[in-house]
């Protein structure tokens, strides 16, 4: 799995191709949070829940079924009556909470990702996968291994996360000049 820090600035790269700049903080921290929640099924390692499992890790929490319930279920904390639409708000909550099973699915390790859980449990990689595999504890990450992981995500997580803000913005000012 690339890190939660990872895992946000790809959230955030999907919300300025949606808004530009012109969501508000709120919207931006909710989709952060969305794209890095999936990986709170790690605490069922503590209760006995395996990795293959249901629940396990990359299992039903990294599924495609999670990410729209999710999105739903984050919806109202994001709309406000002048902000985006419900349907583009949603979209783009669903969008970074489904990154994150994207992102892990290009990652080195682990057993892939269960996108269609509930309905099918079959765990699935990219055929590219160059995304080091993050460690899940903590103390491991902030260790040499972490930073070896983080050079991995700035090549393969950030630098095309800031390519896609930069021709979303650059492509929305071709479409819709700036107003004087």
């Amino acid at each position: 799995m690339p890190s939660a820090f990872s895992h946000a600035v790809a959230a955030l790269a999907v919300g300025t191709a949606f808004f530009g700049r012109r969501a508000s903080a709120r919207v931006w921290t909710l989709g952060a949070v969305c794209a890095a929640l999936p990986d709170a099924d790690v605490i069922g390692f503590k209760f006995g829940v395996h990795y293959s499992d249901l629940l396990g890790h990359r299992g039903l929490t990294h599924s495609l079924a999670f990410a729209a319930a999710l999105a739903l279920l984050v919806l109202p904390l994001a709309r406000t009556s002048e902000g985006p639409s419900a349907a583009r708000l949603w979209t783009f909550l669903f969008l970074a909470t489904a990154s994150h099973g994207i992102l892990d699915a290009f990652t080195n390790g682990g057993l892939g990702v269960a996108f269609f859980s509930p309905f099918d449990p079959t765990r699935y990689f990219f055929p590219f996968r160059p995304i080091l595999v993050s460690p899940i504890s903590a103390a491991r990450f902030f260790s040499g291994r972490g930073l070896e992981v983080l050079r991995s995500e700035l090549v393969w997580v950030w630098g095309p996360s800031l390519g896609l803000a930069a021709v979303s913005g650059a492509a929305r000012s071709l479409i819709s000049p700036p107003r004087p």
